[in-house]
């Protein structure tokens, strides 16, 4: 009997004694291959890779409509020291310096008094209106327009001199081939960067000098989209002006929309149309790849001597442009387009100054809060998100 216990205590001794051993043997090859193999796609000594964490910058960019100097403009501009233009673009000077860049259409070339000043039908305007845009916040100014040739290379010459004294950038004619060669770049301190570009429909029958087309950019599809290609790879953004259209028009016609067309299919992020000499409506415009262009077809006269009511609204179109990079990785966004409604008030040709439409009283305009909600209801017809500046 006594065997036979120590048989089966033997025998339960070698169970437990090869059961524990098995069990021992299972946590030292699970602990091995935790050690020695991927677990979870890591590699031994290796951590997780973070995900990059997107930085997104941005900046905000203003467009107004045309400086169109009559001789009425300039002779209320006169001084003692020549002539200021200040006074006249000092209530919206908060809304034009409020912007990382502004841009402006300088519809008159500011050839200087030496070679004679004039208005309409060939303008030419004192240097000093490139200090008044200054002042109030402008940045890049386009020249091109029907209005360039007006005084012939001299007064091109003479404004382009001007603006590079006063660092001001200018796009759209130029002084010779290779500063027409050089892409308009802003360079932002927030690292996006704004390439500029302007083409004009043609100069009312005033023919280019040979060999010198470099005087102005005249509207070529093929130029237009190898600048557009060239421009791709200097900047983040695009920013076209295009002048176009159809005078006291209050809508574009089909050559403004192909052409809009043209560049949204090419990648260009925003147009500026002028020309009309009135507002136009702003929208979207969806180019052949998905992306989307901002466009504002015609921002109507800034300051302008012209008499006509619609002729006398303009106004401040702001977006923000967007960049967001993740690792190697950028995007770019058009948002947040916000209008400023402007009115030039005059009384007898003089006392010049433009005013944010929100702001006039029925002294300054009759019915002055009617005609701001039309002018709203206009600008947003085909854009029912656009926002409006009512306050600095």
């Amino acid at each position: 009997m006594k065997q036979l216990c120590l048989i089966v205590v033997t025998f339960l001794g070698l169970l437990l004694f090869f059961g524990c051993s098995q069990e021992k043997n299972k946590v030292n090859q699970i602990e091995e291959k935790t050690a020695n193999e991927e677990v979870e796609g890591t590699p031994k000594g290796e951590t997780a890779p973070e995900v990059p964490k997107p930085i997104t910058k941005s900046v905000r960019l203003t467009a107004i409509g045309d400086i169109l100097i009559h001789d009425s403009v300039y002779e209320d501009a006169k001084s003692n020291d020549g002539f200021d233009f200040f006074p006249m673009l000092e209530r919206v000077q908060p809304y034009l310096e409020d912007s990382t860049i502004t841009v402006a259409n300088q519809e008159t070339m500011i050839g200087g008094k030496a070679i004679g000043l004039s208005g309409y039908p060939r303008f030419n305007s004192p240097f000093q209106v490139g200090d008044a845009l200054k002042e109030a916040g402008v940045d890049v100014v386009s020249i091109a327009n029907n209005h360039t040739m007006d005084r012939g290379e001299q007064a091109i010459q003479n404004a382009i001199q001007y603006w590079e004294s006063i660092d001001m950038m200018y796009t759209g004619a130029y002084k010779d081939k290779v500063d027409s060669s050089r892409i308009r770049v802003f360079e932002t301190a927030e690292g996006i960067d704004v390439a500029f570009l302007s083409f004009t429909y043609g100069t009312n029958g005033i023919v280019v000098p040979d060999g010198k087309s470099y005087l102005v950019n005249l509207i070529d599809q093929g130029k237009i989209v190898q600048d557009i290609k060239e421009a791709k790879q200097l900047s983040d953004v695009i920013v076209l002006s295009l002048h176009f259209g159809q005078e006291y028009e209050r809508l574009p016609n089909q050559e403004q929309k192909d052409l809009v067309q043209l560049a949204a299919d090419n990648g260009v992020q925003v147009v500026i149309g002028h020309h009309p000499h009135v507002l136009q409506p702003v929208e979207w415009v969806e180019g052949k790849n998905g992306n989307r262009t901002f466009v504002a077809y015609s921002l109507g006269n800034f300051l302008s001597g012209q008499d006509e009511f619609f002729n006398r609204i303009g106004g401040a179109i702001t977006i923000t442009i967007e960049k967001t990079i993740v690792g190697d990785e950028q995007s770019i966004q058009i948002k947040d387009p916000r209008f400023l409604p402007t009115f030039v008030q005059y009384n007898n040709e003089s006392d010049f100054e433009v005013t944010p439409m929100f702001e006039l009283t029925n002294e300054e305009l009759p019915n002055a809060s009617k005609h701001y909600e039309d002018i709203r209801k206009h600008m947003s017809q085909w854009l029912p998100e656009l926002s409006f500046i009512e306050s600095d």
